[in-house]
């Protein structure tokens, strides 16, 4: 005796299919919200104390990465300035401006400015500024056009296969380390060489690889190594 009519067989694999169907997409959905700004706070502006216009500092006046973020090639925290390094211009030009008020107060009363940090890396991730820096890592491979940032926001996901993707293949933004810090570097083209060592390189693959061996990167599968990055 048959108990189900035979479209229940129809039914039974019409929900088999819906259920895999629908669970792939809640996964596809999970995935595309895990790497979303919402997440990664990617191009998303953080609220600072005070509105830093890295346009401003860098493009307009032409100042050093390096006069900020001293500790930049010898640590593995780039550094935040004190606000006495805001004060050695700002106590003589914008004396009145409204919008540096915080950084007068943090000086008149020793207080430190609390800056949102933009780029932030999870606990359990080891990331060395200093070591990107002195291979040949420029500023703006991670951190974006920040000469034409008015206000600072991630260039980039910083997820891990973001990463990954450059330490599997570190050649292909490489570039010679007097111009880390050359927020209009370009890669070598035929039209516009990138020489090193007294040779003219037309490709960053080839520019890349020499640099590799000039710095002494380490393996692919050291770089790659999970302890890398998680110690």
């Amino acid at each position: 005796m048959q108990i189900f009519h035979r479209s229940a067989n129809v039914i039974s694999r019409a929900s088999i299919y819906a259920g895999i169907f629908t669970a792939a997409a809640v996964l596809w959905a999970c995935i595309q919200l895990q790497r979303s700004p919402y997440v990664t706070y990617a191009a998303v502006v953080r609220p600072q104390p005070a509105p830093f216009s890295h346009q401003h500092h860098v493009a307009a006046l032409g100042i050093d990465c390096r006069y900020c973020h001293t500790s930049v090639e010898t640590s593995g925290f780039a550094g935040i300035p004190p606000t006495k390094t805001c004060m050695n211009c700002h106590s003589q030009i914008w004396t009145g401006a409204a919008l540096l008020e915080p950084v007068r107060e943090s000086f008149r009363t020793g207080k430190s400015l609390v800056w949102n940090r933009v780029n932030d890396l999870p606990d359990f991730v080891y990331f060395d500024h200093s070591i990107h820096i002195n291979k040949g890592v420029g500023c703006n491979t991670c951190h974006g056009p920040v000469d034409r940032m008015p206000l600072m926001f991630n260039y980039a996901s910083l997820q891990m296969e973001w990463c990954i993707e450059c330490h599997r293949a570190p050649e292909k933004n490489l570039r010679p380390r007097e111009q880390v810090f050359n927020m209009r570097y370009q890669q070598p083209t035929a039209d516009l060489p990138v020489v090193d060592e007294g040779k003219a390189y037309t490709d960053q693959l080839a520019l890349g690889k020499h640099l590799v061996q000039k710095y002494h990167l380490r393996t692919v599968m050291d770089i790659t190594s999970c302890n890398t990055c998680h110690r």
